[in-house]
């Protein structure tokens, strides 16, 4: 067998492969021998048809069969021949095998990337801490009251913080346009979530009024069929309600799970509610802070064959998530294939790093830490036994978890040796980064 290699670009490799005849003549002469001991024709005993006989009747398709074997054995033999390891499957250029001639095919496809880790001493991280104070707890205790705040119905003119149930019928040109209308819909006024000039037309009025509103869609409105279109909606007042607050009563503590009603065990139980949240967000944000930092300090090429497969992933997850939304993923245009490519990139970077990482430092998922990671994942069910007993009886979602032990692993060892500083936040800055805006205090 001679093998040749072709560097096409720094990651794609043209693998030519010739097998020579007399290697395929004689495994097709074995086959033949064997049918011939097996084989039924008419006009012979079973296994007693001459060689000739068998040779017209089944050569093709042993000789098919034949190549067909070779090319895999071959191929696996030239890889490791060469020591190449292919990112995805080969493509497989048209065969050259007429009898007589040997076997002769060229194979296409990309290798791993050889990764060299930059230096991990140079990387700058900041790990973010935050402690739990009384304010904190006042402030998760009125979330709770507003998540169960109790909607009357009043009999005045509609104002920012009520809720109004609405019959609404949009048209563009005269003409209804799919998604532009709804009944008994519950339009909370003031959240920003209907087009500009939709809610101003509505305060102010109560149940029973009527309203006509020439409104425009924006200019970057995401279904662009409608994008900048002028719009008339007609719509009908049916109710207005007013949200009350519950009081911090036995009663509302009690639907959180605190039986005594006790003020004092209930903030304490928000508080350990809240430790956990608190913890979560904070591995969370440090592991995808290093991570991010991998990704900068490293530069090297990934097989688009990877990222091809990732971000065809990605899309049908992003596809499932805006379907659930009511968002028809036609509607997300090309600025949501461009963004699904640009994360495969990064995530596949990721695990090309994290697998080089894993192998050099020699890390293993701990089987202790594997254990307490189930176990915190299944406190939240109703049978938790049950949940970690299916994980170990399933090896391929143990397998999950142990990835994700071994994540925190390399986390681990990049943050041993990188440049750490601690930062303070509050933990609404830690839970709603973008919304607070707040800055980090650095630590001594």
């Amino acid at each position: 067998m001679q093998v040749s290699v072709e560097n096409s670009t720094a990651l794609e490799r043209r693998v030519t492969v010739e097998v020579p005849e007399d290697q395929i003549a004689e495994q097709v002469k074995t086959r033949l021998n064997e049918l011939c001991r097996t084989a039924r024709i008419d006009g012979f005993r079973a296994g007693r048809a001459p060689l000739s006989v068998i040779r017209q009747r089944f050569g093709r398709r042993v000789r098919d069969e034949i190549v067909g074997d070779l090319m895999q054995q071959s191929f696996s033999e030239a890889l490791t021949q060469q020591e190449l390891r292919p990112a995805g499957q080969p493509v497989i250029d048209p065969v050259a095998a007429k009898p007589g001639e040997g076997l002769t095919y060229t194979a296409t496809f990309e290798v791993y990337p050889d990764i060299q880790i930059a230096p991990v001493e140079s990387i700058s991280l900041e790990r973010v801490k935050c402690e739990i104070d009384d304010a904190d707890i006042d402030t998760m205790i009125d979330r709770l009251r507003e998540q169960n705040r109790e909607w009357l119905t009043v009999e005045r003119a509609a104002a920012d913080g009520d809720k109004l149930a609405i019959d609404f019928a949009g048209s563009i040109d005269g003409e209804a346009f799919e998604g532009g209308s709804g009944e008994d819909f519950d339009l909370a006024l003031g959240t920003g979530m209907m087009i500009d000039g939709f809610e101003d037309g509505l305060r102010g009025k109560s149940a029973g009024d009527e309203v006509e509103l020439d409104l425009q869609f924006p200019e970057d409105y995401r279904n662009t069929e409608l994008a900048g279109k002028p719009v008339k909606f007609k719509i009908t007042v049916k109710k207005v309600t007013e949200g009350v607050l519950p009081e911090v009563d036995a009663e509302f503590i009690r639907k959180f799970g605190v039986e005594s009603g006790e003020l004092d065990a209930f903030r304490e139980d928000v508080r350990k509610n809240m430790e956990k949240e608190r913890d979560r967000a904070v591995h969370q944000r440090f592991n995808s802070e290093v991570m991010e930092k991998l990704a900068e300090a490293n530069d090297f090429e990934v097989p688009a064959s990877l990222v091809s497969g990732e971000s065809d992933r990605m899309r049908q997850d992003v596809a499932r998530e805006l379907i659930m939304r009511g968002v028809n993923p036609a509607d997300a245009g090309h600025d949501m294939d461009a963004e699904v490519a640009k994360r495969a990139k990064t995530r596949v970077k990721l695990g090309l790093l994290m697998a080089e990482i894993i192998k050099q430092a020699e890390l293993r998922a701990d089987p202790d830490k594997v254990r307490r990671m189930l176990e915190d994942m299944a406190s939240s069910y109703e049978d938790p036994a049950a949940v970690v007993k299916y994980y170990y009886d399933n090896p391929e979602h143990l397998q999950q978890v142990e990835g994700l032990c071994l994540e925190d692993e390399v986390v681990n060892w990049v943050a041993n040796q990188a440049q750490v500083v601690e930062q303070t936040v509050s933990f609404d800055a830690l839970m709603n980064p973008v919304q607070t805006g707040e800055e980090v205090e650095a630590s001594s």
